[in-house]
Formats: C-alpha cells, sequence, structure tokens
C-alpha cells in the first residue's frame, strides 16, 4: 500500500500572496481617500461658514446739503393799514355816503351824524364867551378908570388894585369860554365821518336812522377802510430757523385759490422773541399788491429760501441705528471693520435725515444695518452705486420740502 501527498506548486501561492496584497493595499487606499475627503469637506464647510457669518451690507456716501434750502410755512395776508372808524359825538345817522367795497381817497365823505344836542351846546357857549367878553369889556373900562383915579388920589389903593384884578378875571373867564367853543367847534367836525387815508371801505354797520352813541373804541365801528395796496404777511417761524431770517430777505408766495401763480415778498422785520407758548418768533414780510389780486385775510403758504448748513450731511433714515445711549449709524472702515458713531439729527425729512454731528464727508455708512452689528465686526460690502446715485438725486427736493 502507498500513500500519495498533494503539494501545491509554488507559484499558486505566491499567486495567492500577491492578490491578497494587492486587496489590502486597494482596502487601504479605499479607506485613506474616504478620510481625506470627509476632511476636505469638512474644511470646506468649515470656510463657507465662516464665509456665510460675515454679513453683507450695502454702503452710501453721506450727501452734502444744499447750498440753500427752501422753507415753507403758513402765513396770513393782513391790510397794511386797516382803520375803523368810531364815533366821536353821539346822535343818530343823517346819511351815509360809502357802501363796503367803495373805493375812497384820504378826507372823503363817509357818514354824516346829526347831533341836535351837540348844537345846542354850542349855541350856549357861544353865548357864554358873548357875555363874558361885554364884561370883559366893562371891566377894562372900569379898571382903566380907577387907575385914573388913582393917580388923583380920588380912591384909595385898595380900591385900584379890585378892579385891576376884576379885570384879570373877566380876561381868564373870556379864554375859558372861548376855549370851550373851540372844543365843541371840534365836536361838530366829528359829525362828519371821513375816510382817514386812501383805500377800501370793507364794513358798513350802521344805517341811516341809527342810534350813535359816543365811543373810544369799545363799541362796535360804524365804518372799516382798508389799505390793501401792500398788505402785510405773518409768519411763524420755528426756533431752529430764527437764527437764519433776516431783514431783507426776500420770498415768494401762492395762495390755493390761485394755482400757478407766485408773489414776492420782502421780510421787514421781526418781533426778535421767541413765543414761549408756540416756540416760533413772529415775522412780518410786505408784498405789493396794487392790482387787487391778493385780500386782506387770505391764507398763504410762504416760500424763504434761507442758508444751508455747510457741515450737515444727508443719509438715509434707514441707516439709522436706534438703541439705548442714543442715535447711532454704521460706518465701514477701509479694513472692512465697522466703526459706530454717535450722530445727531438736524432735520428729519421722512425718508432721509440731516445729520449735523458725528459723521463726515465721504465715509461709507451702512445702510439697513444688521441689530447684531457691533463696533470692530467684519462686514462685506455689496454693491452701492446704485443707492449712492438715487441718494444724490433725491437730495436737493428733499431739503427743498425739509419744512413743508
Amino acid at each position: 500500500m502507498s500513500t500519495e501527498v498533494d503539494i501545491a506548486p509554488p507559484q499558486s501561492l505566491r499567486h495567492l500572496k500577491s492578490v491578497a496584497a494587492v486587496a489590502l493595499m486597494v482596502a487601504a487606499g479605499i479607506v485613506s481617500g474616504g478620510l481625506f475627503s470627509r476632511v476636505h469637506a469638512h474644511q470646506q464647510l468649515t470656510s463657507w461658514t465662516d464665509a456665510q457669518a460675515v454679513p453683507t451690507v450695502a454702503t452710501v456716501l453721506p450727501q452734502p446739503g444744499p447750498a440753500s434750502q427752501t422753507l415753507v410755512l403758513p402765513g396770513h395776508l393782513a391790510a397794511y393799514i386797516d382803520a375803523p372808524i368810531y364815533a366821536r359825538v353821539s346822535g343818530y345817522l343823517h346819511a351815509w355816503y360809502a357802501d363796503i367795497g367803495t373805493h375812497v381817497k384820504a378826507g372823503q365823505l363817509l357818514g354824516l351824524i346829526d347831533t341836535p344836542d351837540l348844537d345846542q351846546q354850542l349855541q350856549q357857549a357861544n353865548a357864554d364867551l358873548q357875555n363874558s367878553v361885554a364884561n370883559e369889556k366893562l371891566a377894562a373900562t372900569t379898571a382903566k378908570r380907577w387907575t385914573e383915579m388913582l393917580k388923583q388920589d380920588s380912591v384909595s389903593q385898595q380900591d385900584a388894585d379890585e378892579k385891576t384884578s376884576d379885570l384879570i378875571a373877566k380876561q381868564a373867564t373870556v379864554e375859558a369860554n372861548r376855549a370851550n367853543v373851540r372844543r365843541l367847534e371840534a365836536l361838530e367836525s366829528f359829525k362828519r365821518l371821513t375816510a382817514p387815508f386812501d383805500g377800501v371801505v370793507t364794513a358798513r354797520k350802521t344805517d341811516v336812522g341809527a342810534l350813535i352813541n359816543a365811543g373810544s373804541g369799545s363799541g362796535p365801528e360804524l365804518f372799516t377802510v382798508s389799505d390793501a395796496s401792500q398788505l402785510r404777511v405773518y409768519v411763524s417761524v420755528p426756533q431752529s430757523d430764527a437764527a437764519s431770517i433776516k431783514p431783507g430777505m426776500h420770498a415768494t408766495l401762492t395762495v390755493p385759490e390761485r394755482p400757478g401763480m407766485t408773489f414776492d415778498a420782502k421780510l421787514v422785520d421781526t418781533d426778535q422773541s421767541i413765543s414761549a407758548d408756540s416756540g416760533t418768533m413772529l415775522v412780518q414780510l410786505a408784498v405789493d399788491n396794487k392790482q387787487g389780486t391778493l385780500f386782506p385775510g387770505e391764507y398763504t403758504e410762504v416760500h424763504l429760501a434761507i442758508p444751508g448748513d455747510a457741515h450737515a450731511l444727508f443719509v438715509p433714515a434707514s441707516a439709522l441705528i436706534f438703541r439705548a445711549h442714543g442715535m447711532q449709524v454704521a460706518v465701514a472702515g477701509a479694513d472692512h471693520k465697522v466703526q459706530l458713531r454717535d450722530v445727531t439729527i438736524g432735520t428729519d425729512l421722512g425718508t432721509r435725515v440731516q445729520i449735523i454731528q458725528g459723521l463726515q464727508a465721504g465715509e461709507r455708512v451702512i445702510d439697513n444695518p444688521p441689530d447684531s452689528l457691533a463696533n470692530g465686526d467684519v462686514v462685506r460690502l455689496a454693491a452701492t452705486e446704485a443707492t449712492n446715485t438715487a441718494s444724490a438725486a433725491t437730495a436737493s427736493h428733499d431739503a427743498e420740502h425739509a419744512h413743508g
């Protein structure tokens, strides 16, 4: 009996070892590639996350204010001279000669008052004057005679002095009566109600036969005469703009019932004080109205061109940051780092605000800043050309209506 042993050829064993080594290398490569891919992906995710954490912001350049801005304020027109005509004597209105709307000249008769009581007083005063004049003449003659007799020692010095004193008293009585006559004659002249200046009768509050009571301005006036060839315009200017108001400035007026028409006015003066009730200064302007286009009492819009603030800058209202310690804006520096600036607002125009302190020209102001933005944060700048162009286009329009 024989035993046979099968022994694999050495070449087959070496082949298997090679295959196993190759498989092991392939597996190791696959594992290494997976690990590298995951590390690379994690690095990419980290870089992307860091990039997304940097906010992208739009910036605008502050726009300088215009050289002048239009201050638009409400005003009212008043006659340059407006005089109510009152009665200085009592009586009954005999007639009137000018109704409302009548153009009158200075001294023109407006009405006539019947004054029977005053007429009788004047007659009595004239009679008293004549009586005192007669007594004066008699006293003068007596005093002259007694003076002559005193020279002849026919009368005493006391008697002569009494006659002389009586003459002086009679002369004083004549002067008093004469003054009373002049007073009553002056009152008689007030029976004629006349226009004090050239103008228009704007009111007639009496009629023929009406009882007239003499007054001193406390009762109702009989007529009112206004000089509307030139009008006064009264405007209340806010305290913030009062320093810019100077006499001699020119303004334009518009009235609602005459659209498209403007009227030139000149600033005459101010009351040089600020009202505690309204915080405004009263300004008076004068406007020529020889054509009679404007009427006293009308409402008007006054457009005043006042100098602009050379240091003021305009930014969108959306750039403001409202925080507990005050108003701020965010500025992007050259290194794209944020700087928060405390600012002072001069005028709020609605969509735009005027910054008078805290900002410099040429600085890049972040528009619509994130709420979490803080000092030193890094930001990415977006394209801002369109925003800046639009801001510049509306700057002058907003400034014109700063106080509309």
